[in-house]
Parts: C-alpha cells; sequence; structure tokens
C-alpha cells in the first residue's frame, strides 16, 4: 500500500479547512502565457498563502496531527509534543513557524547560510529561533537532524515525511475543484513533497488529467533518478530557484512521483528569470525562482513540444513568492539583458575632452537610456592615446539596438555590443 493515499490528503483537507493560517488561494487565467504556448493556461496562485508559498498546508497537516495526537495519549508515557524542528531553504522554514506559533508549540528552524535574507527575517518574525548552518540544504538538513535530542520533540521534515506530503496534496484537490476540465498540472519539485502529494490526489480524483514535474538544469534530480531507477542527490544544487535545491528526492517521495507522475521536464535558469518577470510584467504577480519554474516549462519550446499541450487546459502552480530584492534586482538584470533591454556596448576612442559627451549625445538621440560609464585604458591591445568607453545602455529592445549602434557607427566611431550573444 502506498504510504500517502488520496484518504490520506483528503483528510489532510479538512484539517486545513479549520484554520485560517492556509488559505484556498485563485486561479487565474494567463493571457500571455497562453498566446506563447497555444494552450489556455490558468495559474494557480498559491504564493498568495500567508507565509508566501504552499509549504503552510503540509507544515500545519503534520504539526497539528503531531500535536493532538500527543494530547489524546491518556496513560501513555510518551510525552506531548513542545517544540518541533525543520531545516529549510526558506518556505518550509516560514510553514513550520507558523503552524508551530498556531499550535503554541517551540520551533527552532536550519537554514542554510545563504538562504534569502527575506526568508530568514520572515521565519524569525513568525516565532521560530534560526540556526544558519551550511552552504546548501543538505548540510542544514544534517544539522537539524542532530537537534532532535528528546522525546518531546518532533522533527518536520520538508518532504520526507507523510503527513506533510498529504498536506502538499490538498493542493492538488483544490486544483481539480478549481479546474474540472484540467489537462494538465505543472508542478515544480525540489524535494518531491509537492509534486507527491498532489500527484497522487489528482491521479486519483481525475486519472486523465497529466501531472508533470518541472526542475532546473542545476537541481534536475528528478529527471536524472526517474532515468537511472534509483534516487540520484546533488550534493550543491547551483540554481537561482533556490527553494527546490534541495539536493535530492527521498525514498518516499520518488516512490510517489514513479507511481505517478506522467512526465518530468527540465528547464534553465533563463527560462525561470524570464517567466519571473513575464509574470511581473503581464500578471502582476511577483514570484520567486521556485514558484516561477512550472510556468518557466510554458516558456521553453523543447519542453512545450515534448508535452504537447497544444489546445489543452493547462494548471502551473506558483508555489511560491518570497523573492528578496537582492534576488529581484539580479533576476531582473539577467532577463533584460536576454530580451537586448539592457545592454553594454564598447566604443574605441582617442582619449580627448569631449568625445564621452558627444557620444553620449548620440545615444541619448536614439531615445536610450545610459546607466553607467567608464572608461577603459589599461587593455594590452589599446594604442597609446585611445581609450575604450563603455556604456551600459537601457533599450527598448533589439530593434532600439540596432538604431543606436546604427547612429555610434555613422559618426566614425568603432562600437562592439559585447554582451551579445555569440
Amino acid at each position: 500500500m502506498s504510504p500517502v493515499t488520496v484518504d490520506d490528503v483528503e483528510t489532510a483537507a479538512e484539517r486545513v479547512a479549520d484554520t485560517d493560517i492556509v488559505q484556498r488561494t485563485p486561479v487565474e487565467r494567463s493571457r500571455s502565457l497562453s498566446e506563447r504556448c497555444g494552450a489556455d493556461v490558468r495559474l494557480k496562485m498559491e504564493h498568495l498563502q500567508r507565509t508566501g508559498s504552499f509549504k503552510t498546508r503540509g507544515a500545519y497537516n503534520a504539526i497539528s496531527r503531531a500535536v493532538e495526537g500527543s494530547e489524546g495519549r491518556e496513560g501513555s508515557d510518551e510525552p506531548a509534543v513542545e517544540r518541533v524542528v525543520a531545516a529549510s531553504a526558506g518556505n518550509h522554514a516560514q510553514g513550520v513557524a507558523l503552524a508551530a506559533a498556531d499550535a503554541g508549540i517551540d520551533a527552532t528552524i536550519v537554514m542554510p547560510e545563504a538562504a534569502p535574507a527575506a526568508k530568514i527575517e520572515a521565519t524569525r518574525a513568525y516565532g521560530a529561533s534560526v540556526v544558519l548552518r551550511g552552504n546548501a540544504f543538505p548540510e542544514a538538513m544534517a544539522h537539524a537532524q542532530t537537534l532532535v535530542d528528546d522525546p518531546g520533540t518532533r522533527f518536520v521534515h520538508a518532504f520526507d515525511d507523510p503527513d506533510v506530503v498529504a498536506g502538499q496534496g490538498t493542493l492538488g484537490l483544490e486544483v481539480i475543484e478549481q479546474v474540472p476540465d484540467v489537462d494538465a498540472v505543472l508542478v515544480p519539485v525540489g524535494g518531491g513533497g509537492l509534486a507527491g502529494g498532489v500527484a497522487t490526489a489528482v491521479k486519483a480524483r481525475s486519472p486523465e488529467t497529466r501531472v508533470i514535474g518541472v526542475q532546473t538544469e542545476g537541481a534536475s534530480t528528478l529527471s536524472e533518478s526517474l532515468a537511472a531507477g534509483e534516487l540520484v542527490a546533488r550534493e550543491e544544487p547551483d540554481t537561482i530557484a533556490d527553494g527546490i535545491a534541495t539536493g535530492g528526492l527521498s525514498d518516499l517521495t520518488f516512490g510517489l512521483l514513479d507511481e505517478h507522475l506522467d512526465a518530468a521536464v527540465v528547464v534553465s535558469d533563463d527560462d525561470v528569470a524570464n517567466a519571473i518577470l513575464l509574470l511581473l510584467e503581464r500578471a502582476k504577480q511577483m514570484v520567486e525562482g521556485a514558484g516561477a519554474t512550472a510556468a518557466a516549462a510554458l516558456l521553453n519550446d523543447d519542453a512545450v513540444d515534448e508535452l504537447d499541450l497544444t489546445g489543452e487546459t493547462v494548471v502551473p502552480l506558483l508555489c511560491g513568492g518570497n523573492i528578496d530584492v537582492t534576488t529581484l534586482k539580479e533576476v531582473v538584470t539577467h532577463a533584460l539583458v536576454d530580451r537586448h533591454q539592457l545592454i553594454e556596448l564598447a566604443v574605441r576612442i582617442d582619449d580627448t575632452p569631449g568625445t564621452m559627451g558627444e557620444i553620449s549625445t548620440l545615444i541619448g538621440g536614439e531615445r536610450a537610456n545610459i546607466r553607467t560609464v567608464r572608461h577603459e585604458r589599461s587593455r594590452p591591445d589599446l594604442p597609446v592615446g585611445d581609450a575604450d568607453l563603455v556604456f551600459e545602455v537601457e533599450t527598448n529592445g533589439p530593434a532600439h539596438v540596432d538604431r543606436v549602434l546604427r547612429a555610434v557607427r555613422e559618426a566614425g566611431y568603432e562600437v562592439e555590443w559585447t554582451t551579445q550573444e555569440g
């Protein structure tokens, strides 16, 4: 028998329905993504949870069940649960902290030292004690497991816990209720708790609906594990989607995904950055890397072709919105460079007074905005008396870039577009 069944998910749904710390999140159609991939795309706005993530579902189910169970053991020598410990890259941390506070018990969360500052501070704000340890999630996990030092402490694993997985699966039940004709559900995969729970629920209640797991290239342990027929882990996953950088699945989640998942695809960090920007600009929704990973599959031509989504009703799960300002800046900058809306130009000049002003006037005359400019005088290939002026310029896209380049060249200057691919 499966360690997590649809009955477990439905019981969890009844439990989370009794608390106001877990919300029923809306679904909205995305015209932009629909046009991009030829499907009817409905966004499941799970990033609008109070903690900004689906993780509250699983944490609440596990903690409330543990506390209820310990309080109900009359005559038992086993102590009541008074404290929980967890390891997290950020979103599970907040879910555990909030659920523990709601249950009136203490929480200690171990997070990687590189965890986003916004997630660390939010976890503390919910009342948890935060311990920073290691460069990546596996190191934080190893340390957290050493802190379960008394019988009254419950370890709440981010994904290797049937109660957590059942809680995450309630999201799948909501999707089926809100979009009864859904053909495909796209789920981001880190440790597999969300995907395992959602796949269990969806395939039981709507067997014809496909459930598709999505990972990034730097953390693609799902595809590798499925191909190998056994768990494959990465000690240091490398992706901007920090929420799914767990380093691998567990036996529990791998078993569920191997049984229920219809397909798994891999996207690039570039796809994720572009998805974050598209969702911000077109859907007016701010999501983090993990939250945008499912939508990123709809921007990846290979994934769209492989999945053959044309004409289908597709629901990507926007599972997290906890992006800090520094990461958002980096992601937006990367996406703007990829779209040729932020470029770098190197202009070779005679190093004489007034030349910078003349070239700046040429660029400004084409209605492009100069962010920064610097002199390069020490390059070994520069003739004596020459210099390179390096401009960082904001444009409206490739056609605008061509006009800027033409204006500078027609004025007699040698110019190189240094951020152009190839």
